[in-house]
């Protein structure tokens, strides 16, 4: 049974930084493409950043140069470093896995397999 479990969220203030934390169980955690994304109440549910197999990474426009995603394949982890965090990015972060061996890209169709969510808040 895969299993994704979040943690590090919280609330800070605008400028701060948080780094997100996703324990992965049950897969073959380096074999996948792997992400973040993000729900702000009221809103839907939007892409942050992925992370292929190999290393390579894409991040939306309101992250970049902010974020930072990034995996450690001996610790089964996928981390999300967030700088310079702004209000806007308030929101409960869902880390994510494709549940097949499908090209990386930030498109929430391809993920089949979801943590619980981390509520981040930045406030100003």
């Amino acid at each position: 049974q895969v299993r994704l479990v979040e943690s590090g969220g919280g609330s800070v203030q605008s400028g701060g930084s948080l780094r997100l934390s996703c324990a992965a169980s049950g897969i073959t955690y380096s074999a996948y493409c792997m992400g973040w994304f993000r729900q702000a109440a009221g809103k839907e549910r939007e892409g942050v950043a992925i992370i292929d197999i190999k290393g390579l990474t894409t991040y939306v426009d309101p992250v970049k140069g902010r974020f930072t995603i990034s995996r450690d394949n001996a610790k089964n982890t996928l981390y999300l470093q967030m700088n310079s965090l702004k209000p806007e990015d308030t929101a409960t972060y869902y880390c994510t896995t494709r549940r097949d061996f499908g090209d990386c890209f930030i498109r929430e169709a391809d993920f089949g397999f979801w943590g619980q969510g981390t509520q981040v808040t930045v406030s100003s």
